[in-house]
């Protein structure tokens, strides 16, 4: 994505982390599954080791998910979104990524009965 997309923003974590599952669906779907160790993975890439995967001011270094990220990752999988799911867990374990949040209602706002009113 351009550095000037509004969806391609450090700001914005929802954009980001849906950005790099995207790119990691697009290059790992094409895996023979199931994926038995992380070097089946390497002739998906299209720069090889030196492939980064970007998003906003993220930038993740293809050799970073088998060296830095390798504790988050249970092989074999049998499908790419298995793949994908612990690549993000991984990213936002080690703080690549913000954890995000649901936009519902926090219902732990009052922290006294007089704060949060029965009718």
């Amino acid at each position: 994505m351009p550095p000037n997309d509004p969806h391609n923003s450090r700001s914005d974590p929802v954009a980001v982390e849906t950005s790099l599952r995207r790119q990691f669906t697009e290059t790992f779907e094409r895996a023979d599954y199931p994926l038995t160790d992380p070097f089946s993975l390497i002739p998906l890439l299209p720069e090889g080791a030196d492939t980064e995967f970007r998003a906003g001011s993220v930038v993740v270094p293809a050799i970073d998910l088998g060296l830095r990220y390798s504790d988050y990752q249970q092989y074999p999988y049998d499908s790419v979104g298995s793949l994908v799911e612990d690549l993000i867990t991984g990213l936002k374990a080690e703080k690549i990524l913000p954890t995000t949040r649901a936009s519902t209602p926090r219902t732990d706002m009052a922290s006294s009965p007089e704060e949060n009113p029965k009718s």
